[in-house]
């Protein structure tokens, strides 16, 4: 499975979305500018998920876009599965299991890639906006402990002494 340029901004586009959701419509442009995206081509994406009904237009002075539903209720499943398609290496899981069953000479290959489907759609299918539009703090200090466990990790060269076995 592969996320187009498209369908990655599709994705920050509606976690911009979901983390405005209470706040009323967003203008393209803030979208675009929080967002760092192109905001012609974000029109297009916009209107696609318009059409889509995953959300609405406003207009007027206070126009813009927001979400048609809870944050909790879109997932990133219906959003990849619309931009970019069956959420497959290729074809659909339908097609797997038919290839599965004609192909006896390819079927473990096919097999794999069932369960590495499977396996991808499972977890966009179980994540919605809501959960990764405001990461919990555990997710936004990651980093953080990363690099104290990281400096904890250093050779263990101190003033200039090599530990014995290490010469």
């Amino acid at each position: 499975m592969k996320i187009s340029q498209k369908g990655l901004y599709a994705l920050q586009a509606m976690m911009m979305l979901a983390r405005h959701y209470n706040q009323g419509a967003i203008r393209i442009r803030d979208v675009a500018y929080e967002e760092e995206l192109p905001e012609k081509f974000l029109e297009l994406i916009l209107l696609e998920l318009k059409n889509a009904r995953m959300v609405e237009s406003v207009r007027g002075a206070k126009g813009g876009y927001q979400l048609r539903r809870l944050p909790s209720e879109i997932r990133l499943s219906e959003i990849i599965r619309l931009i970019d398609g069956p959420l497959a290496p290729f074809g659909d899981a339908e097609q797997l299991r038919s290839l599965i069953d004609r192909d006896a000479a390819h079927r473990a290959l096919y097999r794999v890639f069932l369960d590495v489907r499977d396996a991808a759609a499972k977890i966009l299918e179980s994540t919605t906006l809501a959960d990764i539009a405001n990461p919990s703090p555990v997710q936004k200090n990651k980093g953080r402990n990363k690099k104290k466990t990281e400096a904890s990790i250093l050779p263990m060269v101190v003033h200039g002494n090599v530990p014995r076995g290490e010469k």
